[in-house]
């Protein structure tokens, strides 16, 4: 069990801290939801979340297979729904090394499918990935 530790600081801002680590960072409401979109939203985490989880559990099953990660990245775009406002899509592309077979891509793809954070989406939200080696 984590603790994080969340401050509404006004004018649609809130500083979040990590309470083991003390590590922080802030949000901000985005220019279409009445914030100055200086920062990070709320929804903004959520989906870069799933890119985090996605590569971490990849290395995490991988790297003891002698996978290597260094390197490889991701991004995510991020689709709104209105009324009610939430995530609709989110569009993720991950940038692995090019040295695997088909077995090895096969499993590192069901890893990422099978991350905590893409467990707990819910059914609604649509999840287009691409899986691209093109790493050395």
């Amino acid at each position: 069990m984590v603790t994080l530790n969340i401050k509404y600081l006004g004018e649609k801002n809130c500083s979040l801290v990590h309470e083991p680590s003390g590590a922080s960072i802030m949000t901000d409401a985005p220019k279409d939801n009445h914030g100055k979109g200086e920062s990070f939203s709320a929804t903004d985490l959520f989906a870069a979340s799933l890119v985090s989880c996605m590569l971490l559990t990849m290395a995490i099953k991988g790297e003891p297979l002698g996978y290597d990660f260094e390197g490889c990245y991701g991004k995510v775009i991020k689709e709104m729904a209105s009324d009610p406002r939430k995530i609709k899509k989110l569009t993720v592309e991950l940038h692995l090394k090019k040295n695997l077979n088909p077995e090895q891509k096969n499993f590192l793809e069901n890893t990422a499918f099978g991350c905590p954070v893409k467990l707990s989406l819910h059914p609604d939200i649509i999840i287009a990935s691409t899986f691209i080696y093109d790493l050395d």
